[in-house]
């Protein structure tokens, strides 16, 4: 039913003729310092691509990579994050696989379900639709400002609050409002995720700056230029295919494409459906962000405004 073509969260095969099965890999390095809140950013973000489609995890699987100079305990304190995860919204780690790595890594296989008249996909925006984002944006800056020693630890906090939260109340209000089009935002930035979403949907975004919720101390350490080597890299890729607002300074463009952590969901709603939407948002305690509309295809795929 979904495969690689569009570069979609995951993929999903026919199960029956009312349930398709979802699934998704995905592991990085760590971003913060202690190993607990690692293992539990990790599991989140490997969660989010299956609520990206709409689905419901049925199991994961572990997958590590660790050295052999690094402590055990480090260790079990990663495993630890991740079960507690797994623990609190009842989706089993049933196994996995460890290598070793000279880096320590860490995320989850994820095996999911999904009604297949309620899933979501990124090719599924129509013109005329809203664009909603589900989690400030900001994380890139704040981990790579830990990591420069630039980050206050209650920014760093913040931030990780803001990643350990699961995308699954976001999922229920949009299969409740009747959303087709979502995608999560993470190493490609917004804009990058964004664009995915258009190329495959043959449409083009507007997106406008000052609405796009932003953590704590993200405005001030952009202004310390503490973007993590992949801004640079999407912001790149996205201009060639994006109208800015004259407006608009380079540091709010990078914030703009900053790679995301265990980001929030993008949602693609329409006019008749979007009042609902941000309801049953609320109703769940999800942030209510109308950061653009989908166009008809342009000339350009996103088009940039400041306010």
């Amino acid at each position: 039913m979904v495969g690689a073509e569009f570069f979609d969260d995951a993929g999903v095969v026919r199960y029956d003729d009312n349930v398709g099965l979802v699934t998704t890999v995905d592991f990085f390095t760590p971003v913060v310092d202690d190993p607990r809140d690692f293992g539990r950013i990790a599991a989140v973000n490997s969660l989010s691509d299956i609520y990206a489609m709409g689905g419901t995890p049925i199991s994961a699987l572990n997958i590590v990579g660790f050295p052999e100079k690094l402590p055990l305990d480090v260790l079990s304190e990663i495993l630890k994050g991740g079960a507690e995860i797994s623990l609190k919204y009842n989706i089993p780690i049933v196994g996995g696989h460890t290598v070793k790595n000279d880096e320590p890594f860490y995320g989850l296989a994820v095996t999911g379900k999904v009604d297949l008249d309620k899933m979501m996909t990124n090719a599924s925006c129509k013109p005329g639709d809203y664009l909603y984002l589900t989690k400030p944006l900001g994380s890139g800056l704040i981990t790579t400002a830990l990591k420069q020693g630039k980050a206050s630890e209650k920014v760093v906090e913040k931030a990780v609050e803001v990643m350990v939260q699961l995308n699954r109340d976001a999922c229920e209000a949009a299969i409740e409002a009747g959303v087709k089009a979502a995608t999560d935002v993470t190493g490609f930035g917004l804009l990058g995720h964004l664009l995915e979403m258009m190329m495959a949907s043959k449409t083009s975004a507007v997106v406008y700056y000052d609405r796009a919720p932003l953590m704590e101390g993200a405005v001030e350490l952009a202004e310390m230029q503490t973007f993590p080597g992949g801004t640079g890299e999407n912001f790149l890729y996205a201009d060639k295919y994006s109208v800015w607002d004259d407006n608009l300074s380079m540091n709010e463009k990078r914030i703009l494409c900053d790679a995301q952590t265990s980001g929030g969901l993008i949602l693609s709603v329409s006019e008749e459906k979007h009042k609902q939407l941000e309801n049953e948002l609320t109703r769940r305690g999800v942030i209510v962000n109308k950061v653009g509309e989908i166009v008809k295809r342009e000339e350009w795929y996103l088009k940039i405004n400041k306010s």
